[in-house]
């Protein structure tokens, strides 16, 4: 296999870099991900019980020391505004939602552009390929068709890695921006039941 590459050309060392790249993001983004670490059930509902109790500064505390959680860092800064208005309220956790985004988005930027140059960079090996086999023919004319067999081979090469590359990436970028949305939506809805029940603890 590793001859096989080998055979690609110079195409191979970045196509091989992205490789590694995006399967390091891979794995950081599924650990990074989990439903645990972004909206965790059992804080969920510790803490709507307390503000149900009206304990409101044990939720808090209980959202200071879970710092990790989207959820917490969420929640925290509705908590921190109780007996403000409704609106404000609102505000304070949708600011603290779109920077939760930022935070579940890092790295995919990067996955999506790798998922994009690789297919390119394979076709540049592609490229490079065919002009060293036109080099050949123009020198030596078809008479070996080993050396043909070389340009050829190595153009096929770095596009077979460029889309075995891209495809992966593409398809996860994909998966986690879907993900997101998903963790965004239950994330607002959480943060809501808060902000209500905050709301109708100081009516």
């Amino acid at each position: 296999m590793f001859e096989l590459l080998a055979k690609g050309g110079v195409i191979m060392i970045p196509i091989g870099f992205c490789s590694v790249l995006s399967l390091a993001i891979v794995i950081e983004r599924f650990w990074s991900l989990r439903r645990q670490q972004i909206i965790p059930a059992q804080e969920v509902k510790r803490v709507e019980t307390l503000v149900k109790k009206g304990r409101l500064s044990e939720a808090s505390k209980i959202c200071q020391v879970q710092p990790s959680s989207s959820y917490a860092r969420t929640v925290l800064c509705g908590l921190e505004q109780a007996g403000k208005r409704r609106s404000i309220l609102k505000e304070g956790i949708e600011e603290a939602g779109r920077q939760e985004v930022i935070i579940m988005e890092r790295y995919l930027t990067l996955l999506g552009t790798i998922a994009s140059i690789t297919p390119l960079l394979g076709l540049l090996g592609t490229v490079l390929g065919m002009i060293k086999v036109f080099t050949v023919i123009s020198s030596v004319g078809v008479g070996d068709p080993s050396i043909l067999a070389s340009g050829i081979g190595e153009a096929l090469i770095t596009t077979a890695a460029g889309l075995s590359v891209a495809i992966p990436a593409l398809v996860f970028h994909r998966y986690f921006n879907r993900l997101i949305d998903r963790y965004v939506i239950d994330l607002e809805r959480s943060a809501l039941i808060v902000i209500d029940l905050i709301k109708s603890e100081h009516e």
